[in-house]
């Protein structure tokens, strides 16, 4: 694969994942959701996961292109981490099951944290570009958290 389609090709498996995860709206059950006065404004979010969407597509790509053999590995976890991506706005947002969705974006940091390794293995500078992720989905399991304790969840109701 040259490098022009390589790179087609990363970013056009960002842009899916971002479009089929935008199928599920927000809308009105997200509206009523109590929120910590700490959470980002709903127009910040979009543009967000644009910019970590692209960062993770050059990374990707520069991993792709270094044409080690490791970098199938790598690669293997990205698709991990962005399928369940994907996955975390179905749970939170189709099935609005804020419990769930903190244990799956609990799961994605820990990934973004064993791929941003297998890309710093493989080139140094793809590795810096999942950073930003990373950083994003701890602050991300985070507030996802808050959401689900503030909104009747949390682990009374699962223990009590």
């Amino acid at each position: 694969m040259n490098n022009t389609i390589s790179l087609a090709f990363f970013l056009l498996a960002v842009f899916a994942a971002a479009v089929l995860g935008a199928g599920y709206e927000a809308g009105s059950w997200y509206q009523t959701l109590s929120k910590p006065p700490w959470a980002p404004p709903d127009w910040l979010y979009g543009p967000v996961w644009a910019v970590v969407y692209v960062l993770m597509a050059v990374a990707a790509w520069t991993v792709w292109n270094s044409g080690r053999s490791v970098r199938i590995g790598a690669i293997t976890w990205w698709l991990i981490l962005l399928l369940l991506i994907f996955c975390w706005s179905w749970i939170f947002f189709g099935l609005n099951r804020t419990g769930w969705a903190v244990g799956l974006a609990i799961v994605l940091f820990g990934l973004s944290i064993m791929c941003c390794r297998a890309f710093f293995l493989v080139s140094r500078s793809a590795g810096v570009m999942l950073l930003p992720l990373t950083g994003w989905l701890m602050f991300f399991a985070y507030l996802n958290y808050a959401f689900w304790t503030m909104n009747a969840g949390g682990f009374g109701t699962i223990f009590g």
